[in-house]
């Protein structure tokens, strides 16, 4: 298996398309045709997960965080991304990041999250925009299903929890075929009439390029006329951070000593207590200070994150109970989600999970 192939799997799980556009995601180390002889899963690639690379003989290295999050002008090995970087390629090992791609997923990382604190009733938090399209095409009628069952076969037409969505207009199309044309139907320089099926179905974005490659080959025409237009919905499976709901409330800080303990964090930084049951949760993986308004119009009693500065916590505003576990810790159950996903794609050559702990934070 190459390192492209195992890049195509994990975009099974978080296509790369929806990462953040401040993000720095995909293979950025090494060479996407090279033949994977194992896989090292991390959380951060730093030098010592490069050197366990090493020695257990992985030449890919699936790291959520990017290792090169801006340009590198140099590559002197000053800094530590920079000796990451000369060592992955000095030993041929390929880097590859799925970061916000992997926020974004509905599988992804807050969903790790709240398996863990064992919420239900889950939706997104803060759904990503201008992620649906729609693609309106006009076939003979006679070829309509054909033509959406091609459609529906890579994903067209999925909505929400529905499949094989579309809707469908008879109506009578015209056209004429000069010299250099060859109609499948009507004859070239007369213009010809045709019973057709206007046929409109939506699809998530990152899979345009399979819709069109299904509709040219299952489509009859010559000439195949379509549109495609991005819509407004928000997307229901996709965006950062995510709500859900306790089986039973708990008192404040009764929940508190049940999120340090849960989260294995040492520290647990929280606004004013309100007095009043947490019930609803919403949570977001990593630096999530900007989702604070969003997790209050979701409704929330608690809002669970990372990185909250001083100011922050006044945006509680006797609302919601902010709590701060910690980056590395709101997001170390990602290694295990993206490890476990390559164990059950891969089964030919070692898919192992880095033992190094990361966490450049420690507490006192």
């Amino acid at each position: 298996m190459k390192v492209k192939e195992v890049i195509a799997l994990l975009e099974e799980l978080s296509p790369l398309s929806y990462s953040e556009d401040f993000d720095n995601t995909g293979l950025l180390v090494g060479d996407a045709n090279a033949t994977v002889s194992g896989i090292l899963v991390t959380l951060d690639t730093l030098e010592k997960v490069v050197d366990e690379a090493i020695e257990k003989n992985c030449n890919l290295i699936v790291s959520f965080h990017p290792i090169i999050f801006s340009g590198l002008k140099k590559i002197t090995g000053k800094t530590y991304v920079e000796r990451v970087v000369q060592k992955a390629i000095k030993h041929d090992i390929a880097i590859f990041s799925n970061h916000t791609a992997l926020d974004n997923s509905w599988n992804g990382v807050n969903a790790m999250i709240c398996e863990k604190l064992r919420l239900k009733n889950r939706s997104v938090l803060m759904p990503q925009n201008e992620t649906i399209k729609k693609l309106i095409t006009f076939a003979p009628t006679k070829d309509a299903e054909k033509v959406r069952n091609a459609l529906f076969a890579v994903g067209g037409g999925n909505i929400g929890n529905y499949e094989n969505c579309s809707f469908n207009i008879e109506g009578k199309g015209s056209f004429k075929g000069n010299e250099a044309s060859n109609p499948v139907i009507g004859k070239k320089g007369e213009t010809h009439f045709e019973e057709e099926t206007q046929i409109g179905i939506t699809f998530a974005k990152h899979i345009q390029s399979n819709i069109l490659k299904a509709l040219f080959e299952a489509h009859p025409y010559e000439e195949v006329a379509y549109e495609i237009t991005t819509l407004e919905n928000q997307n229901q499976h996709l965006g950062m951070g995510m709500v859900g709901e306790l089986e039973q409330g708990m008192e404040e800080n009764e929940f508190l000593k049940f999120l340090k303990k849960t989260m294995k964090t040492d520290c647990v930084r929280h606004s004013a207590l309100l007095d009043k049951p947490i019930k609803k949760v919403a949570v977001l993986g990593g630096s999530g200070a900007f989702a604070i308004d969003a997790a209050k119009n979701a409704g929330a009693d608690a809002f669970i994150s990372a990185d909250f500065k001083y100011h922050d916590f006044f945006k509680a505003e006797n609302t919601l109970l902010l709590a701060d576990i910690g980056h590395y810790e709101s997001e170390q159950f990602t290694k295990e989600l993206l490890h476990s996903f390559l164990k059950k794609k891969i089964t030919n050559f070692a898919v192992l999970l880095s033992q190094i702990n990361t966490n450049p934070i420690s507490y006192l």
